[in-house]
This record gives structure tokens, sequence and C-alpha cells, in this order.
């Protein structure tokens, strides 16, 4: 057999291998990205819900505040009424 025979079979053995190892490259790669993907999409999901909940924890403690304040002023008006009340018996 000549050397160019010899090299033949060898440099079909090396080219199928590079071919095996780009085809596991790229699907490894590929499994990289979709992972990626997921994560991202998985922590969209997570901020949306959290920006949900701290928009309902906002509105509650507003309307907290809102309720407490309404409390604070009803009970100025009563005492003011009641101080004018006493003043002119």
């Amino acid at each position: 057999m000549t050397d160019q025979e010899e090299q033949s079979p060898k440099e079909a053995k090396r080219k199928k291998k590079r071919v095996a190892e780009e085809i596991r490259r790229s699907a490894r790669e590929q499994a990289i990205e979709e992972d990626q993907k997921a994560k991202k999409a998985k922590r969209a999901e997570k901020r949306a819900t959290e920006e949900i909940r701290q928009s309902a924890r906002d509105k509650a403690r507003r309307k907290g505040t809102l309720t407490r304040e309404q409390a604070i002023a009803e009970a100025q008006e009563a005492r003011k009424l009641k101080a004018k009340k006493q003043s002119s018996e």
C-alpha cells in the first residue's frame, strides 16, 4: 500500500472524528442557549409576579394610610365639635 492510500483512510477517520466533535459541540451550544432562554423566561415571569405583588402591597399600604388619615380627620372634627358645644354651653 502506498503512503497516499494509507493516509486516505486515516484522513477520512480524522475528518469523521472532527465532524462528530463539531456536531457534539453544536448540540451542546444549542442546549446551553435553550437553557439560558428558559432561565431568562423564568426570571421575567418571576419579576412580573413580584411586580404585581409589590403593586398590591403598595395599594394596600396607601389604602391603610388613607383610612388612618380619614380616621384622624374625623376624630379632630369630633373634638372640635365637642369643644365648640362645650364652649357654647
